[in-house]
Parts: C-alpha cells; structure tokens; sequence
C-alpha cells in the first residue's frame, strides 16, 4: 500500500454523491482517503486514476453506531500507516413531510443521522486529530441551515445543529490543533437527484432562482473541501461557508 506524505483522511458517506467526489478529489490529490458507508462500497467515480485508487479503503460502517466509527477510525490509521489528519462528516439522510403531521420518529431518524453523528464521529476521531498536531473537521451542512422550507423541519433543524457543533468544537479543539468548518451547499446535482433536477418545473424554477443559473456540481463542493486541507495556517475555524450560487441570500 503506497503511503502519502499528506496523512489520511476519512470520508463519511462516501459511496456515491457529494462524499465520492470529495474522496475521489483528495485522493487525486495526494491524500490516503478511507471511505465510509453503509454499503461499503468504493466511490462511484469513473475517472479515478490508478494511484488514487491505489490511496482510497471503502469501508462499511453505520456512522450512528459509535463502536463500528471507532473501529474504522482504528483501522484506517493501520491500513495506511500514517496519521488521521482529517474529518469530512457527510453523511445524511433527508426525510420531509408536513410539520403538524411529521412522524416524530422520523424526526428522530434524521437528526440522529444527519447532526448526532457528527458529534460521535468528531469525537472518535479527536484522540486521532488531536495527536496529528495540526488536522481539521470539514462538516457538511446546508445553505436549509438558516431558511424556513415547508415539509422540511427535521432537515432545517438538522443543518442548524451541524453548524451549531461546528462553532462549539472549533472553539473547544482551537488549542488542540484542530480546526473544524462547516460547507453549506445549496442545491447540488448528483448521481442521486440528476433526473430529479432536471425534470421541467423544477429544472426552471432553479435556473430562475439561482443567481448563477442552476444547481452546482458535487465537484463544487469536493474541489473547496480539498482546498480547505491545503490552505496553510490555522486561523479559518467556527465558520460556516456557504456554496449556493447566491440563492441563499437573493431576493
């Protein structure tokens, strides 16, 4: 197994859609990537080079079981032989219905999925981060985090709270050497909605909605995560960056 000088990073949800870009950028770039989901599958990437691939581990784990976390975490770091110096938290779910009738167990579904297993996969992976002396948490939210969308209360509250834990742990873990930013997409094309999106009102609604005249790319998001693992410097940490096209904040 050839090892990267650039340390390993774990990727969480990284099967298909915005996790397998990102594994798949960083693997491009150099880094050991351990992919993470619940099928155990290698991302679903056409254009990985055979030194990427050479760089990437798909391993199965439910990311709301702490034990199965631990035990990936521990066997990225000996499959690859170098120091865990990164986090990307992707992995969710997105249920919605209307609020006065949302199955509260649903409700429970998606914030256990998409926030409390954030929080046990910061802290499996912080004795890790935190030994590497300098590592940093990229969590995946969403631009929902800070919009009212009806049928859509779990996964509003659910984006809220990343962003929320993001600020508290880049507080906490500033000292430690680790930073943590959240990446807050707004609408994404995929593998698993690009027939979705392109269908015609929706597929229009977006154009007119989106300032920049669409849904952006998975690559989007990969290429400015794998960015945030280059940047020199410690002093990013707490914030939450939006990627929406400017629809967040159009009138």
């Amino acid at each position: 197994m050839p090892e990267s000088t650039k340390g390993t990073i774990v990727v969480t949800g990284a099967s298909r859609g915005i996790g397998a870009a990102i594994s798949a950028v960083l693997a491009h770039a150099g880094y050991n990537v351990a992919c993470l989901s619940r099928s155990g599958e290698m991302p679903a990437n056409s254009n990985l080079a055979a030194d990427a691939q050479s760089r990437m581990v798909a391993l199965k784990c439910d990311i709301t079981d702490s034990a199965a976390v631990e035990s990936a975490l521990a066997f990225a770091h000996a499959h690859f032989g170098v120091p865990l110096i990164g986090l990307v938290n992707n992995a969710g779910i997105h249920l919605q219905g209307p609020s006065a009738t949302f199955a509260l167990h649903d409700f429970e579904r998606v914030m256990q999925t998409n926030a409390t297993a954030v929080m046990l996969a910061s802290q499996a992976a912080y004795p890790h981060l935190r030994d590497a002396g300098s590592a940093l948490i990229i969590n995946i939210g969403s631009f929902y985090d800070k919009l009212g969308v009806r049928g859509n209360a779990a996964y509003c509250a659910s984006k809220a709270a990343v962003a929320a834990i993001t600020r508290c742990l880049a507080v906490e873990w500033a000292r430690d050497g680790i930073q943590v930013v959240n990446i807050a997409p707004g609408y994404i094309e995929t593998d698993l909605n690009r027939e979705e999106l392109g269908k015609g009102s929706l597929k229009e609604f977006l154009k007119k909605r989106i300032p920049t005249g669409g849904p952006g790319q998975s690559d989007d998001i990969a290429q400015l995560a794998t960015l945030l693992f280059q940047l020199p410097g410690r002093f990013l940490t707490g914030e939450t960056i939006y990627i929406d096209g400017g629809q967040g904040m159009a009138l």
